[in-house]
């Protein structure tokens, strides 16, 4: 039997990694620029970013945040104020230290010796100490507190080996940045904003969660706790989709964030920061496309629908276009997902079999193909983007307005169970070491092939031996991606690795 044809080369089973970068091409999402390790993100891309934001934005005002925002320089001394911040950092900072050019003495431009900054300025990997240096001149009393600020910024972080939204040397991002009076508070701001990411995971992106602590290996530097949510992509392995941090009074300490308490005490506060990035876009992909490309929850989909109308062989093709661009004003007036039904009408002149799937490729959630044929029906020809390309069917006009908040909330609703369901199926319950290397082992490959897609998650005993996790990550390429509060899997036992007692199964994976 011949294989399928696909609209992306390679498959997912054939080539993961470069499947996924052909899905952002074939969606038009982004590209590399000219500068090493950074992207440009494309209008598609950018929209579903927009609608990222539009939907985090509003859960983080209901919470009481308010938008602020940081320099992009940070000083080297406010860095250094945190040792095991700076050290956890260090490696992957960009360093300014001139301000002015000049021409060079064999042409081009060098930086002026005259023009050396007295001290260097490091382009913010993240905003911790450059937020607390403010912090500490607005909070000076208890009545100053809680202090609930968000950040929309850009960061840069110097990766080495990089890849489109997963890992670039700069991406998008919020940072969320609070300080408390007390230990209770700065927790309870902590895990209410991780249940905010994992709601808005599970609800807006149709990405099942795993929510827990990180071990103190993968604990964010500085921080007493990290708290995460992780996702199983489709080639296994986990994604770290964002963090929580409880930083205890760590950096208040750093940036000399202190106040005067009820009883004109004057100690330092309890702070906390979480984040997510453009990083999310990636984890869309990896979880929801498929090998004819981009599928998007329709929840953050640029468009809903798109109308394609049939019109070359028409005797009146512009009654083509106007009943199309008539259908598309009925459709915006019906609300999904907190705002309008977003409508594009393509009226691209190319062939209509290649306009379809340029449309199935960036993942269009609805496609309505509309000829005169339909229109004297008064129906439309109706693809889903959860089902495959071939599979059409007739609805007729009113009726397909009627339910198409419904027929999207269904897609998003197929997303989501196909996503948890693949998750499922591949988490496992592990109790011997042995067991536990057979299945992070990868499968022999050809020569010159990629590594087989393999493994998945593993609830593994762990004894809270750090040698263990550092071992099995060298080994293996695995670390424990959460350790997930009570529950099931709360029973004590054997850590299959060091003999020790264990009191709980953690998760383990490899990651991104």
């Amino acid at each position: 039997m011949a294989t399928p044809r696909t609209a992306i080369s390679p498959t997912r089973e054939e080539n993961y990694p470069e499947w996924y970068q052909q899905v952002i091409r074939a969606a038009d999402l982004a590209e590399n620029s000219p500068v090493r390790g950074c992207m440009v993100i494309k209008p598609w891309g950018y929209a579903i970013w927009e609608n990222i934001q539009r939907s985090l934005d509003a859960r983080f005002k209901a919470t009481g945040h308010r938008n602020a925002y940081f320099p992009l320089f940070i000083p080297l001394s406010f860095l250094e104020k945190e040792a095991e911040h700076v050290e956890g950092f260090a490696k992957e900072c960009a360093v300014v230290t001139h301000h002015r050019l000049i021409p060079g003495e064999h042409g081009g431009l060098v930086p002026d010796p005259d023009a050396r900054l007295d001290e260097p300025l490091i382009v913010r990997p993240t905003s911790e100490t450059i937020i607390g240096a403010m912090f500490a001149k607005w909070v000076q009393s208890y009545r100053d507190l809680p202090l609930l600020i968000n950040q929309w910024a850009n960061v840069v972080r110097w990766e080495m080996r990089t890849r489109i939204f997963l890992r670039t040397a700069e991406f998008l991002w919020q940072e969320g940045h609070t300080a408390h009076a007390t230990a209770d508070e700065a927790m309870a701001e902590t895990m209410q904003m991780l249940d905010v990411y994992a709601d808005f995971a599970r609800t807006e992106m149709a990405l099942p969660v795993l929510t827990g602590r990180k071990s103190p290996g993968e604990r964010f530097p500085g921080a007493v706790e990290t708290f995460c949510i992780e996702a199983m992509m489709q080639d296994r392995k986990a994604l770290q989709a964002g963090t929580s941090h409880f930083l205890g009074q760590n950096f208040a300490r750093a940036s000399d964030i202190q106040f005067l308490d009820e009883h004109g005490q004057r100690v330092h506060a309890w702070t906390t920061s979480w984040g997510v990035s453009t990083r999310l876009i990636g984890g869309l992909i990896m979880a929801h496309a498929d090998d004819d490309g981009l599928v998007l929850p329709p929840r953050l989909a640029p468009a809903h629908v798109v109308i394609l109308p049939v019109a070359f062989k028409a005797e009146n093709p512009q009654h083509v276009y106007d009943w199309c661009h008539a259908l598309a004003a009925d459709l915006r007036r019906v609300q999904y997902g907190g705002r309008p039904v977003e409508v594009e009408v393509d009226e691209r002149d190319i062939r209509g079999g290649e306009k379809s799937w340029s449309w199935v490729r960036r993942g269009c959630p609805i496609r309505l193909e509309i000829g005169p044929r339909d229109i004297a029906q008064d129906a439309v020809f109706m693809g889903r983007r959860d089902r495959p390309a071939s599979e059409k069917v007739a609805v007729p006009r009113a009726e397909f307005i009627d339910r198409v908040a419904g027929i999207l909330e269904e897609i998003q609703s197929a997303i989501a169970q196909r996503a948890l369901a693949f998750r499922e199926e591949h988490t496992v319950r592990i109790d011997s070491a042995e067991d536990f290397r057979a299945f992070f082992t990868p499968p022999e490959a050809p020569d010159g092939a990629p590594t087989p897609i393999h493994g998945g998650f593993a609830l593994a005993h762990w004894s809270g031996d750090a040698e263990v996790e550092r071992r099995l990550n060298e080994d293996l390429g695995v670390t424990i991606r959460c350790i997930p509060p009570g529950g099931g899997d709360d029973e004590p036992g054997t850590c299959p690795f060091s003999g020790r007692p264990s009191p709980k199964r953690v998760v383990w994976a490899k990651s991104y």
